[in-house]
């Protein structure tokens, strides 16, 4: 474990640690650091355009990923669902966006979104005359971009649970006179229930610190918690309220991922508590 241990304290525990050691800084008169102890840029976190730019955050990353759950989820089921010979195709595909850069990905919803792109030029074909229909650069788009480039995550994390599942216990639900609706909710998914965590986690981790694709596809108009800590680094010159940005952002991380572990170890528990009493 040696090697991955100090590669890890490497590139990881250290540039935190500087990170963290930065937020207790002041900031210079001409910007800079001044070396200068306080704890004034952990006030301002929980200043209320700040703590409102975390909750908008929040919020944007918990919709786009409750969108690619729901999305992902039956994508994935479909997948287990399919002969085992096209299951390896059908996860090729759902990954094939992976092959190509996340700009790249970010920029062709440009390309569809714009007031002149394909989507635009697609309702023009059936014949819409109207006003081109605002999608860029609004709340919306930011939300497709984030659920479309996460949206692989969520797949293969469904994937795995609902693939590793004992057609047995489906057909003796069905056996025990349980209907389809019935069968799946008491007993596919609650075993699958730490895939969906694990997938859900994936996206809002990702989508909570994002820059990129608010700055692109919202056009600088839904500014979040990474566009904040980017600007405060490269354009406001103010690094160690930057740094005490991304503290806070890598706190809601961990609690986040903190959560989602204790809700696989209770489920996993229960799995194995209900096997063992089936076993008995």
């Amino acid at each position: 474990m040696a090697p991955a241990l100090v590669w890890l304290t490497a590139l990881m525990v250290v540039p935190c640690a500087l990170v963290l050691a930065l937020a207790f800084f002041r900031r210079g008169i001409y910007g800079g650091i001044d070396y200068t102890f306080t704890l004034e840029n952990f006030g301002l976190v929980f200043d209320p355009l700040y703590a409102g730019i975390f909750l908008k955050s929040a919020r944007i990353a918990g919709t786009a990923t409750l969108i690619a759950v729901v999305i992902g989820y039956a994508a994935a089921y479909a997948i287990a669902a399919a002969p085992r010979r096209w299951q390896p195709v059908f996860l090729f595909f759902a990954v094939l966006p992976f092959w190509s850069n996340y700009l790249i990905r970010t920029y062709a919803w440009i390309v569809l979104l714009n007031r002149e792109g394909l989507i635009t030029q697609f309702l023009r074909w059936f014949g819409y005359t109207g006003e081109p229909p605002s999608m860029l650069y609004t709340e919306g788009a930011v939300i497709a971009g984030l659920v479309y480039n996460y949206l692989p995550f969520v797949i293969l994390a469904c994937y795995a649970p609902l693939s590793r599942l004992n057609p047995e216990l489906a057909e003796a639900s069905r056996d025990l006179g349980a209907s389809a609706i019935t069968t799946f909710r008491r007993v596919i998914l609650p075993l699958t229930v730490p895939g969906i965590a694990a997938g859900a986690v994936f996206v809002f981790v990702l989508s909570i610190g994002n820059f990129v694709t608010p700055a692109l596809l919202g056009g600088g108009r839904f500014q979040m918690i990474g566009n904040l800590v980017y600007d405060q680094f490269l354009t406001a010159n103010d690094w160690p309220f930057g740094a005490a940005l991304a503290m806070a952002l890598i706190a809601i991380m961990l609690l986040v991922l903190m959560v989602q572990a204790i809700a696989a170890n209770r489920a996993s528990g229960q799995a194995a508590e209900a096997k063992g009493n089936a076993d008995g």
